[in-house]
């Protein structure tokens, strides 16, 4: 440390380092101040300096002192001190370098008369949280304008007014020049004795492009959809003696309402529908019938659940996220926890720009639940066991006779038959119609196109009914009926009966007789339900002999000009509507059977559902809640992490032809403990990853160029969820045709856990982390997978480049011994999945139970990881820099945010001097200590006042 001080401080003696921005003419208030950054760009700060300190002095001669720097300023005529920023903490030494720099953004509403605060604190005990200030220095912003070298040197002064040391302010230039498009070509070889190396004119341009339009504040799709951003500078060195400028941000979604008002709504619309299906049943047998009003009213419970939850969603005025403590409110289960994402943008001495985006979250879990019973994967676990036994338990009560009992495959065929008989269904009465019309306009083209389709389309349809087990679900929905015993229609009613059983736990129809299934009772209802589907059959060939007629008469050259003059003086409307009205009573005849037959198979499949569901319906529907909860978190972080890539990418090809083939990669991170309720959690999360497999993206043009048009739009059920992001013209004009033309994006999600905390520490001595290497083990197949298909359709350039030595094979290859190798909280895995993601063109998802101290251990580390390996950030002042984000960092923004309910600073003033306090939030690991003193703070302050 000592060597490293010696080299910050050669290095504090020589100019600043200046990189390349552009500027726009300011107002005269603001005049000056666009000393770093593109004032364009609300991402970029109008002002940035760095601090440093010399000759520190403590009243205890025998310690240096561990010091940071808080800012703070006031603007005439305001009469109070604001507090706007500080350093990190640097102990043990008189001459402190900061690597935070104090940086004022637009929104900072500073000029050339704000007055700016430095008062140097000396942190006697981090984990007690025991401070004084040192001494402190003012200067005007005109004043650190003014001076040639932008650079003051001013003297720090204790409350007696004694010299303590020194302070060291140094702005950050910034090169003007009038075109900010100017050619690369052109810039000067050095700038302030830096050497410039000359950069491809076009890779410019692009980055350029690239950097203008993805900002978080300003972008017209970024900001519809994040907020509420805050920033950090740091200045690092390299290795190379340069500067990195890292701006770290942070922004909260409005997404974390948005998507779950729209998916309850979903959920509610498609059980609404299964209850009218239920009751488009028709009338049933008295057993049947109260069999149905159970069923019925078990889903009434859950609907009206789902309208109080989009209720509640809709009166919600609160902030665009939900904290911590609100996990187990009821009215916000559906929201996500603690949802943002955290940027870092790497500038380097070139100008050029690199962005890495994180979506951090609170496990999501169905907190409001608990989790005394365990977690989702254990309870469908469970579901599945009971309706394993309640079919063992069917078929050993109907072995003495034959009877219609259904396996587990026929309900997953039921569900299918039912999805298809839906979309066929309306495609045939589409296409009829468009058929229809064709004929009315007497276009031939258009009437041999739409025939083909129709035809196509309705020979699927039959196909799709013409089965064994849609016969006899029609067949048990018939035995069903009050009447059924009675009925005169019956050929066999004489020597058939059919017996009607009512246990506890299950209903069967069961039909007992001399020749059971194949008596001519049952040959009978197969030969009225061949009939149906035959007609429609017989329907569609009488539409292609009527259409091939005309179009053959229409193709049949006329005997003579002469007959053909008179046909069209004596009947030209009569022929023009010929073919409208030689093809209407035959397409309604098809439309007629279709909807009869469509009908009738689909009350069979719902009947056949009916029956499965009944023993288990409770359980069903509690499962699924807890399901939908999980789900709909999950869900809503992954279209913020979609719509975040999608931007940053807009403009790299390879990205966008991978995401169109082999569709895009999710990586979840997630550092649950496999110990008590966090094990619940985790089980919770791996099965809400999972379902992700269902959900497609859309891209689409938006209709307007307000932020709610930008707004992502969810349809679709349980089975799919559709996700369409709408793109303002500009951008979507940059993408692929295959994009363009509504292709469906598919997701990949893979999952890896790793426990890190104490309580992790329980379950490798005493408990069970099978969980944890189920889950690793099952997202390591799927990640070579994804690999593998990327290797065989695309090709490697797609890929971004990397300063890594290490390819990707051999990535996947220490991911895989490390998850094979039972080592104790085995964070290798963590870091070379991440680095597999970022390889990969992935997205990337961190999570911890609420997304606060362990997640924010993570995504600084990993910051960090990249700047030394991508970027070249110097070896020695590694620790400093992880430091230094974790202490002043945008994630203590996160401890703020969930602790404002506890300390509610901006409702009341007080003297600026004691709200020094608040850096202790980031100072001290132990928060439980830190609510204590901030609770005895804010008593005495309370006291002050008064």
């Amino acid at each position: 440390m000592a060597g490293l001080r010696e080299r910050g401080g050669s290095r504090i003696q020589r100019p600043w380092s200046v990189y390349r921005a552009s500027t726009f003419e300011l107002s005269n208030e603001m005049i000056g101040l666009a000393l770093a950054g593109n004032s364009q760009d609300p991402d970029e700060p109008v002002l940035e300096f760095s601090v440093a300190c010399t000759d520190l002095l403590t009243p205890a001669l025998d310690r240096k002192p561990n010091s940071f720097v808080a800012v703070s300023c006031t603007t005439p005529p305001q009469a109070f001190w604001t507090k706007h920023a500080q350093t990190e903490v640097i102990e043990g030494t008189s001459n402190p370098i900061f690597l935070s720099s104090i940086a004022f953004f637009q929104d900072s509403n500073i000029n050339q008369q704000t007055q700016v605060k430095l008062a140097v604190y000396d942190v006697k005990d981090r984990s007690q949280g025991t401070m004084y200030m040192l001494g402190s220095a003012l200067f005007p912003v005109k004043e650190l304008l003014q001076e040639r070298s932008h650079r003051l040197d001013l003297e720090l002064r204790s409350a007696e007014n004694q010299r303590v040391g020194n302070v060291t302010i140094a702005a950050w230039q910034m090169e003007e020049r009038q075109d900010q498009r100017m050619s690369v070509g052109r810039l000067p070889d050095s700038i302030n004795g830096r050497t410039m190396l000359p950069v491809d004119e076009s890779l410019a341009e692009s980055m350029g492009v690239r950097i203008k339009y993805s900002s978080l504040c300003k972008d017209t799709l970024l900001r519809s959809v994040f907020g509420g951003t805050m920033s950090r500078m740091y200045r690092f060195p390299t290795t190379d003696g340069n500067h990195l400028r890292v701006l770290e941000q942070m922004a909260e979604s409005v997404l974390s309402l948005n998507i779950p008002r729209q998916f309850v709504k979903l959920l509610l619309e498609e059980d609404a529908s299964r209850v009218c299906e239920l009751e488009e049943l028709g009338e049933l047998s008295p057993c049947w019938e109260n069999l149905r009003r159970q069923i019925v009213s078990q889903y009434q419970t859950i609907i009206l659940a789902y309208q109080e939850t989009l209720t509640d969603l809709n009166d919600y005025r609160g902030p665009s996220f939900k904290a911590s403590n609100l996990k187990a409110e009821r009215k916000l289960e559906f929201m996500p926890t603690n949802l943002h994402v955290q940027r870092m943008r790497v500038q380097d001495e070139l100008g050029f720009e690199h962005t890495y985006d994180v979506i951090t979250i609170g496990a999501p879990a169905a907190h409001c639940q608990g989790f005394k019973n365990s977690g989702l994967r254990k309870l469908i676990q469970k579901f599945e066991e009971a309706k394993k036994h309640e079919y063992e338990e069917g078929c050993s009560a109907l072995s003495s006779s034959q009877s219609i009992v259904y396996i587990p495959q026929d309900i997953v065929r039921a569900k299918e038959i039912i999805a298809h008989i839906n979309t066929l269904k309306t495609q045939v009465s589409y296409y009829a119609e468009r058929l229809s019309r064709a004929a009315k306009d007497r276009s031939a083209s258009g009437l041999e196109r739409t025939l083909a389709i129709l035809a196509d389309k309705t020979r699927q349809l039959v196909t799709v009914c013409d089965c064994k087990l849609l016969a006899s679900a029609i067949q048990a929905l018939n035995a069903a009926r009050p009447e059924y015993i009675a009925s005169k229609a019956s050929p066999s009613a004489d020597s058939e009966q059919v017996v009607l059983r009512n246990d506890q736990d299950t209903l069967l129809a069961k039909w007992s007789g001399r020749n059971s299934r194949s008596s001519l009772h049952a040959d009978w209802h197969e030969e009225e339900w061949e009939k149906v589907w035959l007609n429609v059959d017989k329907s569609l060939e009488c539409i292609i002999q009527r259409v091939d007629k005309l179009l053959q008469k229409e193709r049949r050259p006329s005997v003579s000009s002469q007959d053909s003059s008179q046909m069209d003086l004596q009947g030209g409307a009569t022929k023009k509507g010929e073919w409208s009205e030689a093809l209407y009573p035959l397409l309604t005849t098809l439309t007629e059977c279709v909807a009869m037959m469509s009908d009738t198979a689909k009350k069979s499949m719902v009947f056949l559902l009916m029956q499965d569901s009944a023993p288990t319906i409770a359980m069903d529907l509690s499962l699924q809640y807890r399901r939908d909860v999980v789900f709909c978190q999950t869900l809503t972080a992954l279209i913020c992490g979609f719509i975040i890539k999608l931007r940053n990418c807009l403009r790299d090809n390879g990205f966008l032809r991978q995401l169109y083939t082999i569709g895009l990669l999710a990586q979840f991170e997630s550092l649950l403990s496999t110990y008590g309720e966090e094990l619940a959690m985790l089980e919770d999360m791996s099965v809400g990853i999972m379902d992700l497999r269902n959900v497609t993206f859309k891209v689409t043009q938006a209709t307007g160029s307000s932020a709610p048009d930008m707004l992502p739009i969810i349809t679709g059920n349980r089975d799919g969820f559709n996700v369409r992001i709408p793109l303002p013209g500009t951008m979507f004009d940059a993408l692929p045709r295959e994009i363009q033309s509504g292709m469906l994006l598919r997701v990949q999600p893979v999952h890896f856990n790793v426990g890190i905390n104490e309580q992790q520490t329980l379950a490798e001595k005493f408990g069970d982390t099978s969980l944890q290497e189920i889950i690793n083990l099952e997202s390591l197949s799927r990640l070579n997978s994804y690999y593998e298909q990327f290797k065989e359709v695309l090709p490697e350039d797609c890929l971004p480049r990397s300063r890594s030595q290490t390819c990707l094979p051999e990535l996947l290859r220490f991911l895989g011994q490390n998850v094979h190798a039972r080592k104790n909280k085995n964070v290798d895995i963590l870091w070379q999945a991440a680095e597999i993601c970022r390889r990969l063109n992935g997205v990337r998802f961190t999570s911890c139970k609420s997304a606060k101290d362990r997640t924010a251990m993570s995504v600084t580390l990993e910051q960090c990881l990249i700047l030394q390996h991508e970027h070249g950030m110097a070896p020695q002042v590694f620790t400093q820099a992880l430091d230094c984000m974790r202490s002043i960092g945008t994630r203590e923004g996160v401890i703020q945010k969930n602790l404002s309910g506890l300390l509610p600073v901006r409702d009341f003033r007080l003297d600026p001097s004691l709200l020094y306090s608040l850096p202790l939030l980031a100072l001290s690991p132990n928060l439980l200590v830190v609510w204590i003193f901030l609770s005895v703070a804010y008593f005495l302050a309370k006291l002050r006042c008064s």
